[in-house]
């Protein structure tokens, strides 16, 4: 196999997870640091992310793993509550701004490109007080911190991730709650999440067209995490359908607004606005995009960013009961086989990005794919004779090659920071 001309290589953190000092030179508290200091059964082991990888005073030290593995890209994000420690620009914390500005111009000085993400998760908690992502007022305040970043930062930053895994955070934060703010709103709180960052998404972008993009020539996108969905039972039509509605509920439906048209897939708005009435709703629990939204919506990216780890076997479970929740609006069961190697929940399925990829290219119009994320998971402790890992992205690669005419840069991160 040779890599063809134009293939980069990458790696991808998240400030929560490696940076620590989390009150320090000023940064105000995120949703993270007061989810895990509350502790109890929902925190592993009742750790937190005060100290996590140390980046935040070890940054030369991470910069010199960079180079030594001649990555060409480098994905971080920017803690908001770092520079923005109650979420607003009415205080601005420049020692926040500092230790930002080191870590691109060293990356740029090595010759590495910075790809940078806004917002990866840890909302300031000052702003989550006041409803978080369920309140349509965080749209404005993402849209204010994106105008500072692009300020500050976009003279040199390239290639912006708005918001990593809208869908995934929306999920978990705030459908089921496991994620911070931790409290579960089962059928609503995931799709009123997701409705208000597509948004952010959207008006942050526009801001970038029309206020930065003519002088810093740079692009932006939002990440989209995607697992393949194959039915449990290719022989069953009931299982096709099903594992077509698993992609429509998680890629397609962050996916399609921006790329395509604005509004949410056909099959979502159906199997929602269907569950919700047999549950006695009035109307539809999805929320829905008024056609001034949808056209502010359709086409702010300027590049697809895809996150793949994994697949899953999906078959046909009818919700009969009526519950709530996103799951069991699209009516499925997820399932494994057990034949898939595993580590906790990344199974190791190689022909799934290539379906995943070939989907994205034949659905989105061929655009060109960034794999912000990839990876195989391994706990600790970890030994330095990571065959597992090694043969993992063999396999990856493999896969990605054939994948026909994928349009460059697709690049894929060595480690995924989560």
């Amino acid at each position: 196999m040779a890599f063809p001309a134009g293939f980069g290589w990458g790696a991808a953190t998240a400030a929560y997870q490696v940076e620590g000092g989390w009150d320090a030179d000023g940064k105000g508290p995120s949703v993270w640091d007061t989810f895990t200091h509350q502790g109890g059964e929902r925190v592993f082991k009742n750790q937190t992310g005060d100290v996590a990888c140390g980046s935040y005073t070890l940054w030369e030290e991470d910069l010199k793993c960079i180079k030594q593995l001649g990555l060409t890209h480098y994905r971080f994000s920017l803690s908001w509550s770092r520079l923005l420690p109650d979420g607003t620009t009415g205080f601005i914390n420049q020692k926040g701004i500092d230790y930002y500005n080191k870590i691109i111009d060293d990356l740029l000085t090595n010759g590495v490109t910075p790809i940078v993400t806004l917002y990866h998760f840890d909302l300031p908690q000052a702003l989550e007080d006041q409803g978080g992502w369920l309140s349509e007022a965080t749209i404005e305040s993402f849209d204010k911190y994106a105008r500072f970043c692009f300020s500050t930062f976009g003279d040199r930053v390239k290639q912006w991730i708005t918001i990593n895994e809208p869908n995934i955070y929306a999920m978990l934060g705030y459908e089921l709650g496991i994620f911070p703010p931790g409290v579960p709103h089962s059928g609503t709180g995931g799709y009123q999440a997701a409705h208000n960052m597509i948004k952010a998404h959207a008006r942050s972008w526009h801001s970038y067209d029309s206020l930065f993009r003519k002088d810093q020539k740079g692009m932006v996108s939002l990440s989209i995490f995607a697992g393949w969905a194959e039915p449990a039972d290719p022989n069953s039509v009931s299982d096709q359908e099903a594992a077509k509605r698993a992609i429509s509920f998680c890629l397609d439906f962050i996916a399609k607004p921006i790329f395509i048209d604005g509004d949410y897939p056909e099959v979502v708005k159906s199997q929602v606005a269907s569950m919700s009435k047999k549950q006695g709703y009035p109307s539809s629990r999805l929320p829905e995009f008024t056609e001034e939204e949808k056209r502010m919506i359709k086409g702010t990216a300027d590049f697809f960013a895809v996150q793949y780890y994994t697949t899953r076997l999906v078959k046909y479970q009818e919700n009969k009961k009526g519950e709530l929740g996103i799951l069991q609006d699209a009516e499925t069961e997820i399932l494994t086989d057990p034949s898939w190697i595993s580590l906790d929940w990344v199974y190791v399925v190689p022909w799934g990005i290539r379906k995943l990829l070939k989907y994205i290219k034949d659905t989105y119009n061929n655009p060109v794919i960034y794999i912000t994320e990839n990876g195989f998971p391994q706990l600790d402790p970890v030994s330095l004779d990571d065959t597992q890992r090694w043969e993992y992205f063999r396999q990856t690669f493999q896969e990605l090659f054939k994948v026909p005419n994928l349009p460059l840069p697709s690049i894929p991160c060595l480690s995924c920071g989560e």
